[in-house]
């Protein structure tokens, strides 16, 4: 029987399938140390971001020659060492389409969120504080998203923004894509030129963060940044001191250097709105995760 380990959980129509169809799934989270014997008893491994597949756990399961496949449920594959995988024959798979509406819905949210105060509304109104007129916002309409990058996720984005009235221009490493109806810019131009600035690209491992105090510094002022990708994108003491200084308006994050977050300064920072990584976590998208994973299992193994 075709054993498949999933780390981080699964969706649990996809799993009824997969059983339905003979598969064994065990869910069940290991820590590093533990996943490194445990992986060597299954054929595939589906894993989320918490679960990090390092050389050291796909050298044990190499070594034991049994797993043929990881499965990324989601975009971002910075969790997995993906090349060195593959050179050891292990097939790594994502699952791109699935949760790109989510991402893009939880970013316009944010946005929302720190236009009109929200995330801090709606804290001091629990502590009895009825603050009306310390929360003058803004309208999104007639404002500049600047995307940095260009992928499914972002494209999902921009139409939302659009419908919302608000002109969009993007950067990418591919330079100006004219199927697009938004406005390519140098990165130094969008964020110049930007009102609120979203990230939509991949992490490399170990690589430096690409929003670091030059480039935030280079940001309109009073403009709001909105991370959705990943943490190590943006220099968090680099950001909180832009925020602490007036440069910046407010920061919207839903993902950070180090999960789940224990930077303070990041946690009780009053211009920004926080959320623990909930970007593709709504139940439309864990249905599509699911399909997509139960799909490229079976085009492996049936």
């Amino acid at each position: 029987m075709t054993r498949i380990l999933a780390s981080d959980g699964m969706d649990k129509a996809a799993v009824a399938q997969l059983e339905k169809a003979g598969y064994e799934v065990v869910e069940q989270f290991y820590e590093p140390e533990e996943l490194k014997e445990k992986v060597k008893e299954f054929d595939a491994l589906v894993v989320r971001s918490a679960t990090k597949v390092r050389e050291p756990i796909i050298d044990a399961a190499a070594q034991a020659g049994r797993l043929q496949l990881i499965i990324r449920g989601g975009v971002g594959m910075d969790n997995i060492d993906v090349e060195y995988a593959r050179e050891k024959g292990i097939t790594v798979a994502n699952t791109p389409a699935a949760s790109s509406a989510s991402v893009a819905e939880l970013t316009i949210a944010h946005m929302f969120s720190l236009a009109r105060f929200v995330y801090m509304a709606n804290v001091t109104m629990r502590e009895g504080k009825w603050e009306k007129k310390a929360y003058k916002g803004t309208e999104l309409c007639g404002k500049t998203l600047g995307l940095i990058g260009m992928g499914r996720i972002a494209r999902e984005t921009a139409s939302r923004a659009r419908g919302l009235g608000m002109h969009v221009l993007y950067t990418n490493r591919s330079g100006d894509l004219p199927d697009l109806p938004y406005e390519w810019k140098t990165m130094e131009d969008l964020l110049k030129e930007s009102d609120y600035v979203s990230l939509h690209i991949p992490a490399k491992k170990d690589s430096p963060a690409l929003l670091d105090a030059e480039k935030i510094a280079m940001m309109k002022e009073g403009a709001y940044l909105i991370n959705t990708a990943r943490g190590v994108l943006v220099d968090s003491n680099a950001l909180c001191d832009a925020l602490d200084s007036g440069h910046l308006a407010g920061a919207a994050l839903d993902v950070f250097p180090e999960e789940p977050c224990l930077d303070e300064r990041l946690l009780h920072h009053p211009k920004i709105s926080l959320t623990p990584h909930i970007g593709a976590s709504t139940k439309e998208a864990q249905k599509r995760i699911g399909e997509e994973t139960v799909k490229i299992i079976r085009g492996m193994f049936d």
